[in-house]
């Protein structure tokens, strides 16, 4: 079970006033999980997790077999939600350098159709330059315009090197399940598809066919997914602050409301920005309107302490973090002496790394505390599958129970259609002057 550290936020922060939030988020949550607030038929993410075997989860798992048997490429194609799940888990299960040394029988995963950048479109030409390929396009009823251009293309690409019928078998679609122009594509072309069940947005779909099917091309263990969402479904039902989901969505939003307008996510883990980037769309989609709302920042330390530390330390205090834990791996390597020491590190000589990372840790938790910075601590245990999974639900639950608490729909975002409708204005569409 996740667990959340609050120490060191007393201070800015006073216990009256976290118990005096009780009822706020006993209702938040209730309101959540009884489905009485707005956007309440966009719930369907919370009954997701399953420990069963089911139909869909099988065809997942052959339709991933089939893209590692047949293909040294994997693109997904998809942007935000829909697709930053995937690459969350991939890049913290499997690290940034995961596609090395990959091949036929074990794919690389590419992402695709999450910009609108030429040079990262002719590197994408490069990369899979003579190479076998498959597609999974992943797309809800309302398409957004970038991974549709990137599908069209990609689509062209293997309709002419491997002919029409066999590109069909290439491709895999993820979509709404009844409506939009990729489920009527999916339809008249005969693609194998999945649904995202109707009542799920993009920014939780992460345990959906959107997530699973590229987790489960890059070989992750994706019923140990589901087995650590299925167990935080349960543990995290709990209705009191023995709940950490509780714990940080009161904490945080007291956070907010004494001035603290910026969170910072942070691991010190190079793999997790892109989960990083996932909690981003998660809670800036959910939480930031009507003139509210916390701005969602990720950073990996401790590399970011030499770009970002001074702002932290010194800078407007207008900020708190939450550093993301896991446990130190096995295998840690052992810094070794030299006679010379000219580096001045034999003082470290017998030290593992986990035990740098573990004082840089403390080093960084005490040093912006000092500076008047609140730090709340998540632990999450073994870093695996099954904690990913938890994790995800976790995450996917405070958003949740935050954004009720801060009377706030979390399931639409119309400041993203403005954004869109005006590109395709500019862009000349049709019916958009």
């Amino acid at each position: 079970m996740i667990s959340v550290d609050i120490s060191n936020v007393w201070g800015q922060i006073a216990l009256p006033d976290l118990l005096a939030m009780e009822s706020e988020v006993a209702a938040a949550h209730e309101t959540l999980m009884e489905g009485t607030g707005p956007g309440a038929e966009y719930r369907q993410w919370l009954n997701l997790p399953s420990r069963e075997p089911n139909p869909e989860m099988f065809r997942i798992l052959l339709a991933a077999e089939r893209i590692r048997n047949d293909s040294e490429v994997c693109v997904v194609v998809g942007i935000g939600g829909s697709c930053l799940g995937a690459r969350a888990a991939v890049e913290l299960l499997q690290g940034q350098h995961h596609n090395i040394g990959k091949g036929k029988g074990n794919p690389k995963i590419f992402f695709a159709g999450n910009s609108v950048s030429t040079r990262h479109w002719n590197e994408l030409m490069r990369l899979l330059d003579g190479k076998d390929f498959s597609v999974v396009v992943i797309s809800g009823a309302g398409a957004a315009l970038e991974p549709a251009i990137a599908f069209r293309s990609l689509r062209w690409i293997l309709e002419r090197k491997y002919g029409t019928e066999a590109a069909r078998k290439r491709i895999y679609a993820v979509t709404d399940p009844a409506d939009g122009a990729l489920r009527q594509m999916a339809e008249e072309e005969n693609w194998e598809s999945f649904a995202v069940p109707a009542g799920i947005g993009d920014g939780f779909a992460v345990l959906t066919a959107a997530g699973l099917l590229p987790m489960a091309v890059a070989g992750i263990d994706i019923a140990q997914v589901l087995e650590g969402a299925a167990e935080a479904e349960e543990n995290y039902a709990l209705r009191s602050f023995e709940n950490p989901v509780w714990l940080y969505a009161a904490v945080r939003n007291l956070l907010y409301r004494g001035g603290k307008a910026i969170e910072l996510l942070e691991a010190f883990e190079p793999g997790f920005r892109m989960f990083g980037l996932w909690w981003q769309q998660l809670f800036g989609g959910a939480e930031g309107k009507d003139g509210r709302g916390l701005f969602p920042a990720a950073a990996e330390l401790t590399e970011d302490l030499h770009s970002l530390g001074q702002l932290i330390q010194e800078g407007q205090r207008n900020l708190f973090e939450t550093m993301v834990r896991f446990a130190y791996p096995e295998g840690s390597p052992v810094i070794g002496g030299d006679w010379k020491d000219l580096d001045g590190l034999n003082y470290l000589e017998g030290k593992t790394l986990a035990f740098v990372e573990e004082k840089a840790y403390l080093g960084t938790v005490a040093a912006h505390t000092d500076g008047g910075v609140p730090v709340i601590i998540m632990e999450c245990g073994e870093l695996n599958e099954r904690t990913l999974g938890e994790l995800f639900y976790f995450l996917e639950l405070c958003c949740g129970v935050s954004a009720y608490l801060l009377w706030v729909n979390p399931f639409h975002q119309p400041g993203v259609e403005i954004c869109q409708q005006n590109l395709l204005r500019l862009l000349g569409k049709p019916g958009c002057e």
